[in-house]
């Protein structure tokens, strides 16, 4: 959007505004028109091929012989896939901070701070400046699909409300700095865009997740709101906070002009009806995205009503088949093999120096000639405690589907096995939710839950025959703002973090019922 830099100086006038959005839009339906003639396999050859050759005089270069590689399967016969834990114990654990030179060229000038690794440690995910344009692109693309669709949906003549994390970043010894990749976008955010978003830079350095929402909605409540964009549980919070704020009833009394919600992070099935209720208007619509540390995967295309891969901003996409990701040598596609109704592990090849890197994200194609995919959950969050073999995906929908049934909004939720202490008797799931508003009656809440899961997954309807292996699931409604205690307690506090929704161990699910019990978060 550079052609838009003469308007920073007056960005506050409402012609230059309407100027501003008028430009954009021919820039969104040129966007739209080029990804629709794109040749996603030769992009994303071209992709593989850029990266090789620019990171080939780097150790990872080296050791991986990219001097010789010259097509998509030169390169899968050489690198094979890999975790966070192997990069950094083989290439980065030694040049921290900066990894210069160690998976791509010079030094990393910022590091995104992630959770997830086996020894519980902090991730620091490398974001180089080639990714930070990338980001770019894929944040564009995204406004540049909800525009092409919805022309009339004005979005700068108003302030995009970017909900994230702080914008507080932790120095290196080297000069580098750590943090949210929210908080890294935000400082990196461009200058002539800045009339344009809320909230202010002192706003967003605020730490303290409690009084930075409180902070959002009382000062974000005078500001002409078109667009919010974070995670749903979030979202929600200052929603209800700024309808205290001005004593208005929806979210649309208070923005009128809002018209574009971006979520992501989360399923957003368990949302969709609440929000409805508390933003009030039809002229509201939502779009989901697929943003991670490592790098933006896919962005909701209206036309579809569905995700789109995004193969055109500087990363490489490949796909494991879940069943097979035990295997020494599992099957490798691309965006040009791909299958649909297949559930995939995520690998990606980024210009951040990730090489066949697998983040622990699950997918489900819909679509081959427009890559179109649902996330499904993460290979690290299933049941099969009992063989039952339920993805995060089937219980985010049951959980809906429950939720609707009952007349209530599920807010959030973590589920795990409950082992009988007879070993005569069957287990059963055992379900913590919190509800926005009215709570339901449990048992019938599970009853539901118990059906739908039935009627969507086979292998969990087969254990649920005649109670034999696992009895119906248990619901335990949990306080308003419990799971937030507990992430607090745990240092866990923020948008960036998400509650764990399934533990198929037990151990999480332990833990949370002593606390809630301990400090009275149960109904």
């Amino acid at each position: 959007m550079a052609s838009t830099a003469f308007l920073a100086p007056i960005a506050g006038s409402n012609i230059v505004r309407h100027v501003a959005d008028a430009i954009s839009l021919r820039l969104a339906h040129r966007r739209v028109a080029k990804l629709d003639r794109m040749d996603i396999a030769q992009v994303q050859h071209d992709t593989l091929m850029s990266h090789v050759r620019k990171a080939r005089d780097t150790k990872f270069g080296r050791d991986h012989d990219f001097a010789s590689i010259k097509s998509v399967a030169d390169y899968q016969a050489r690198v094979g896939i890999h975790d966070y834990e192997w990069f950094w114990n083989n290439y980065w654990k030694n040049t921290f901070p900066g990894y210069e030179n160690a998976t791509w060229p010079g030094k990393v000038p910022y590091y995104a701070l992630s959770s997830g690794t086996t020894s519980g440690a902090t991730k620091y995910i490398p974001v180089t400046r080639e990714m930070l344009k990338s980001n770019k692109k894929a944040a564009f693309t995204t406004i540049a699909l909800f525009r092409h669709s919805n022309p009339t949906a004005k979005l700068l003549t108003g302030k995009v409300f970017f909900l994230g994390g702080s914008t507080d970043l932790r120095p290196q010894t080297d000069g580098s700095l750590a943090g949210d990749i929210s908080g890294i976008g935000s400082k990196e955010f461009p200058g002539m865009l800045k009339p344009y978003v809320f909230p202010p830079t002192d706003l967003a350095l605020l730490t303290d997740w409690e009084q930075k929402v409180n902070q959002f909605a009382e000062q974000g409540a005078s500001q002409r709101i078109t667009a919010i964009s974070g995670i749903p549980s979030w979202m929600y919070a200052v929603f209800q906070r700024v309808k205290a704020v001005t004593g208005k009833k929806t979210v649309a009394e208070v923005w009128p002009d809002l018209r574009l919600v971006i979520h992501g992070g989360t399923a957003f099935g368990p949302y969709r009806e609440l929000f409805k209720q508390e933003i009030g208007s039809d002229l509201v619509k939502f779009c989901e995205v697929y943003p991670s540390s490592e790098g933006f995967v896919a962005t909701e295309d209206p036309r579809y009503n569905m995700m789109r891969v995004v193969p055109d901003h500087g990363i490489f996409f490949e796909f494991v088949p879940v069943e097979e990701l035990g295997n020494d040598r599992p099957t490798r596609h691309t965006l040009a093999t791909i299958e649909t109704g297949v559930q995939y592990a995520v690998v990606l090849t980024t210009c951040a120096g990730l090489w066949s890197y697998m983040g622990g994200d699950t997918v489900c194609f819909e679509r081959k000639d427009v890559p179109l995919l649902r996330f499904t959950g993460r290979t690290k969050y299933y049941l099969s405690a009992f063989g039952e073999h339920l993805i995060n995906e089937e219980v985010e929908k049951g959980i809906a589907h429950a939720s609707n049934a009952c007349g209530v909004n599920a807010l959030d939720f973590h589920v795990g096995p409950l082992f009988a202490t007879d070993p005569r008797q069957p287990g059963r799931h055992l379900y913590l939710i919190e509800f926005a508003g009215s709570k339901p009656d449990a048992v019938r809440f599970a009853e539901e839950l118990d059906a739908e899961l039935v009627r969507t997954n086979e292998d969990y309807a087969v254990h649920r025959v005649g109670d034999l292996t696992m009895r119906r699931p248990e619901v335990r409604v949990v306080r308003r703002g419990g799971f937030e205690d507990w992430m607090k307690a745990r240092g866990k506090s923020g948008g960036q973090n998400k509650v764990p929704r399934m533990d198929n161990a037990g151990t999480i699910t332990r833990d949370m019922v002593a606390w809630f019990e301990a400090n009275g978060r149960f109904e």
